[in-house]
């Protein structure tokens, strides 16, 4: 059985956007190097000792996905392309990668990652830096969010610093089931995750039983009415406008809802819609995405 990477070279701002397109339609892995490297315009990129670096790929980037041999290069590297708006397919190359270094290749790239000011998530290869912190096992490629990207993490920084135990939860958008797994971690109880893609409920419903977390999870139309203490919706700018006044309803009055994959420039826009049932606003920012944050009143 051969395995391949699929490797894109393009600017720093597309190369960004392509390699979470590329995560999302199934790459086993992605990295994104310096197409300069080890010539005289390569660029070092490291941030201050103990932080992140600002920016995560480089001006010139190497995009490098790890597939599996039933998926096709042009194939994604098109649909990738396609997801984050470039006009046409970039130039790529395709090379062969040894069955017995792929493993090695993939679980390099992915350590524990820390979160907030307690929460680890943990791919099952690793052990838990800190085992009385809040630890989620989650696999990457086996799940739709393992808490690298910022609106997952600000969701559960938000989570974990709002959820109270004996509190109800609806995780609107469910993917990997990461949020729904965290607040019920947090005491929450009962917890619900509710996703348009059945095999996103299915890894979810693997994901909590490997973490020994009851949540209740199927498709929208399995939704209960509520309403519920809390309400999280990690999804896109557009479905949560149109989704106002449904997730609005599924709050409590006095209740909470947290809205995220919501660009900083497109919050004031998603809160205006939200501002009828809820009163909402910006309550941390990452990376250019934002969490928002309300409470719904009590007159609606």
């Amino acid at each position: 059985m051969s395995y391949r990477e699929l490797v894109v070279e393009l600017d720093r701002e597309h190369a960004e956007a392509l390699s979470d397109a590329l995560i999302e339609l199934g790459a086993l892995s992605v990295s994104v190097e310096d197409a300069d490297a080890d010539t005289p315009d390569e660029q070092p990129l490291f941030g201050e000792p103990g932080l992140t670096p600002e920016r995560t790929a480089w001006q010139r980037s190497r995009v490098v996905a790890l597939l599996t041999p039933e998926q096709e290069p042009g194939v994604l590297a098109a649909a990738a392309a396609n997801e984050i708006g470039l006009a046409a397919t970039p130039q790529f190359s395709v090379r062969e990668v040894e069955e017995q270094d792929w493993v090695r290749l993939t679980q390099s790239q992915f350590e524990p990652i820390p979160i907030g000011k307690r929460i680890w998530v943990v791919p099952s290869w690793h052990d838990a830096p800190d085992p009385d912190a809040l630890v989620l096992e989650l696999d990457p490629g086996l799940a739709f969010g393992t808490g690298s990207h910022p609106t997952t993490r600000l969701c559960m920084e938000w989570l974990e610093a709002s959820v109270q135990a004996g509190q109800s939860v609806l995780d609107y958008g469910c993917g990997s089931g990461i949020l729904a797994i965290l607040a019920k971690k947090c005491g929450a109880d009962p917890v619900y995750g509710i996703d348009i893609d059945s095999q996103a409920v299915e890894s979810a419903r693997h994901n909590s039983e490997r973490n020994r977390a009851e949540v209740i999870y199927g498709l929208p139309d399995q939704c209960p009415a509520g309403p519920f203490d809390i309400v999280v919706a990690n999804i896109l700018s557009n479905p949560l406008k149109l989704m106002a006044s449904m997730l609005s309803s599924k709050v409590k009055p006095g209740g909470r809802i947290a809205l995220s994959g919501i660009l900083a420039r497109q919050a004031e826009e998603v809160a205006r819609v939200y501002e009828t049932w809820i009163d909402i606003g910006v309550w941390r920012e990452h990376e250019g995405w934002v969490c928002l944050a309300g409470t719904r009143r009590e007159s609606h």
